[in-house]
């Protein structure tokens, strides 16, 4: 079996560059520049400016600050650039990205095809065992609905003020719009499904 963390290295520069071309598509589609970019997400101008080159490799915490300030979900940030994303209903299974988180060590991989015209997006998630991640998910222009679905393991999950204990085969529905994080209290790995649907917002 080969071993997860080198095909993540080997991977990584890749990924990197994907995310650059998506985030520099995906800011000039809504003519942002830098600096309204890094106003409306909280990562700060040299930071984009360095992602956009693909000579970082951001966390997971700031990758969701971006993904809000750029109005979409974080596995959209995952995805080729329109113009190389591959047509289809179909993501083969070696063909999912998988991505691991350089602060917590969690590791992701976009079940979803990319690029199909829906409003759900699937992710896989591998969290270690006293890992923990936590998200601001700010106000967007979309509202974004979210069910963690645990497939082994267990993990806490803090929505605000309001903690929940999840075990497997427990599933959790949230909106993503206050502070949100993930802990895995044991000493055993957890596995878990995250669907993230989303809708226009009414806000103005």
């Amino acid at each position: 079996m080969v071993d997860a963390m080198s095909i993540m290295g080997e991977a990584a520069p890749d990924l990197n560059q994907r995310i650059a071309a998506r985030v520099r598509e995906l800011r000039a589609a809504r003519g942002l520049s830098l600096d309204a970019l890094a106003g409306k997400s909280g990562v700060s101008r040299s930071m984009i400016s360095v992602i956009e080159r693909g000579e970082s490799s951001p966390t997971a915490v700031v990758l969701e600050k971006l993904a809000t300030g750029l109005s979409v979900t974080m596995p959209s940030l995952f995805e080729t650039p329109a113009a190389a994303a591959p047509s289809g209903p179909l993501a083969r299974r070696d063909d999912q990205p998988q991505w691991r988180d350089p602060a917590s060590g969690y590791l992701r991989r976009n079940v979803s095809p990319p690029g199909v015209p829906q409003p759900m997006q699937i992710v896989e998630i591998r969290f270690p065992p006293g890992a923990r991640v936590a998200f601001e998910n700010g106000a967007r222009d979309v509202r974004l609905h979210q069910q963690v679905w645990v497939l082994d393991g267990a993990i806490d999950v803090t929505l605000g003020v309001e903690r929940h204990r999840l075990r497997e085969g427990d599933c959790l529905a949230m909106q993503l719009d206050r502070p949100t994080m993930f802990h895995n209290r044991t000493r055993k790995p957890a596995r878990y499904a995250v669907v993230i649907a989303s809708e226009a917002s009414s806000r103005r």
